[in-house]
């Protein structure tokens, strides 16, 4: 997502931040690791390389407003839970800002359900909660949003796992085969070391890219505390992204 045509300006990818493909303790990875050789693709071809354009997007009023956007779907009213904001910048290595690029998030309730037709958790849907959200990167790359914090779920990974509060960001790059995915975690937050996924990744400081810190001076008085998220999409400080 960075210009990666002026070669003085490449920076590697540091390897060792990523968890390996085959990682027993996160069960479901077992069968999906690859079982044979990648293949490298040296010749790209124009989809990989081209477009979409999100200049051009046209978005909702409330697509970055998860407390308003489901009452445009006809929801009677505000979701339950804690009000947050959710902000950052998305930039390459170097600092540059990543302008108009397409970020999206997606999340549990703060019950820790999502809205999803596989998703069995006990915990109840919130009939004003659809836990989906999308806004493209201003000129200086920031983005926003205004949530519910989710809440922690368990998962059949052992007899007692639990995924920490984490909300899933999807930011886009120059082409489809560019985008990238990881998830921001909540600073303080006790089940992060405890987390089978988290502890794929052996890199301590590779963990604290994908939390998300409190910040007391973007938070809304008596209304939303804020969380601070920066995405740093390529070379030696990037954010962990688990689809690289």
């Amino acid at each position: 997502m960075s210009d990666m045509h002026d070669n003085k300006r490449f920076v590697e990818r540091d390897r060792n931040w990523h968890p390996p493909a085959y990682a027993p303790g996160y069960k479901t990875s077992v069968a999906r690791s690859p079982q044979q050789a990648l293949i490298s693709m040296q010749k790209p071809t124009a989809s990989e390389l081209s477009g979409p354009d999100f200049r051009q997007l046209r978005m909702g009023p409330h697509d970055n407003d998860l407390l308003l956007n489901f009452r445009d779907s006809g929801a009677p009213g505000l979701p339950v839970g804690e009000r947050i904001i959710m902000f950052g910048r998305v930039v390459d290595q170097f600092g540059k800002p990543v302008p108009h690029t397409l970020v999206e998030m997606w999340q549990a309730n703060a019950g820790g359900r999502y809205r999803h037709k596989n998703d069995c958790y006990l915990a109840p849907l919130d009939p004003n909660f659809g836990g989906v959200g999308r806004c493209l990167t201003d000129e200086q790359g920031w983005y926003r949003f205004r949530t519910i914090k989710p809440g922690p779920y368990p998962w059949p990974n052992d007899p007692n796992s639990w995924r920490p509060s984490h909300i899933h960001v999807s930011v886009m790059g120059p082409s489809i085969s560019t985008r990238l995915i990881t998830q921001m975690y909540f600073e303080g937050d006790p089940l992060i070391p405890l987390c089978p996924i988290v502890n794929t990744i052996k890199d301590a400081d590779a963990v604290e890219t994908m939390i998300g810190r409190l910040d007391m001076a973007r938070s809304n008085p008596m209304d939303c505390l804020a969380y601070r998220f920066d995405l740093v999409v390529r070379g030696e400080l990037q954010t962990y992204f688990e689809n690289q």
